[in-house]
């Protein structure tokens, strides 16, 4: 009777141990399998508290921001669901960005003025924004990484060369890399380019699809002058459509530039545009873990007529 009570006693002791190392193991949370190649970073809207973020930026019909609306202006669904938002922020909170600078033969005649529009993106800068420079143009190049410096910025973009094609989606997948290393929440990349994409390895539905899954926006200062589309090739006459597209998805917005004297003006609005945002949070009422794109839709209420809202369009949810 005793050797059996002992035998039970360590049995038990031994199955609470075990509990207990189970206990204390953490969950690890599944992640999406990644759209891109390896050399693209892993998604990054993976918040297990399934908090989604939705970056907005609402302007007039003469093209002002709207600063003065409030969390009830605001109305967001998904799926065509009715969500709660809850939290709410109209702070001008510090920014992660990157600049991918075309660098391709055709920019040549093109420098002065881009580099301009570069001095006016910067000029707008605050304390604890950083930034860093990847290079489009032949191989695609991170010639500065995060500084808070912006003039090591403007230093670079004047030694540059220009010269070779336009590697644009390869950029992409290089600034998406990059921004792993970013300190702020908020991120952005920003494009200035004259064409489409003519020599990449990875393809548009690939950087799609990673920019949709990830919390970067992207705005694009496009240089199309009038006879753009008979002036390239077909690859890089699709310029203006591709560059619509990725911004638009991910909140951002494309800004065509006719006149290469257009640059530095639209370089100041789109500074402006970054720091004048609402970011609006929600949890979705369907919280299956499927991994299916959900459509985001968000209105504004206002006795402003014409409003112009941008925001981000979707978003992947969770797998098991």
């Amino acid at each position: 009777m005793t050797q059996r009570f002992f035998v039970g006693v360590v049995f038990a002791l031994g199955q609470l141990a075990l509990a207990q190392q189970v206990a204390i193991v953490p969950r690890i949370p599944s992640a999406r399998t990644p759209v891109l190649p390896a050399a693209l970073p892993e998604p990054l809207l993976r918040v297990e508290s399934n908090l989604v973020l939705i970056p907005a930026h609402v302007t007039n019909l003469d093209g002002l921001p709207l600063t003065d609306l409030s969390v009830t202006d605001f109305q967001l669904q998904e799926d065509n669901v009715a969500q709660t938002i809850a939290s709410f922020s109209a702070e001008d909170a510090p920014i992660s960005v990157g600049l991918l600078f075309d660098a391709s033969g055709s920019m040549r005649n093109k420098m002065d003025k881009a580099s301009e529009a570069a001095a006016r993106f910067f000029a707008t800068a605050n304390t604890g924004d950083e930034f860093f420079l990847v290079e489009i143009g032949g191989r695609v190049k991170v010639l500065e990484p995060f500084t808070t410096d912006s003039n090591q910025i403007l230093d670079r973009i004047r030694r540059i060369k220009p010269g070779g094609q336009t590697p644009l989606f390869d950029a992409i997948s290089v600034a998406m890399k990059q921004m792993r290393n970013a300190h702020q929440s908020r991120k952005a990349l920003v494009i200035l380019s004259d064409g489409g994409d003519n020599w990449s390895t990875h393809t548009f539905r690939q950087i799609r699809d990673a920019l949709i899954e990830s919390d970067v926006q992207v705005y694009a200062i496009g240089i199309f002058d009038q006879d753009f589309t008979r002036n390239h090739s077909p690859e890089e006459a699709k310029g203006p459509k591709v560059l619509e597209n990725l911004t638009t998805h991910t909140g951002g917005r494309l800004y065509p530039a006719a006149s290469l004297d257009d640059l530095p003006d639209i370089g100041d609005r789109i500074s402006r545009e970054l720091r004048q945002q609402y970011v609006l949070g929600y949890y979705p009422t369907n919280n299956s873990r499927d991994g299916k794109y959900r459509r985001v839709k968000l209105t504004v209420s206002s006795d402003v007529p014409d409003l112009r809202v941008s925001f981000r369009r979707g978003y992947y949810a969770p797998e098991q």
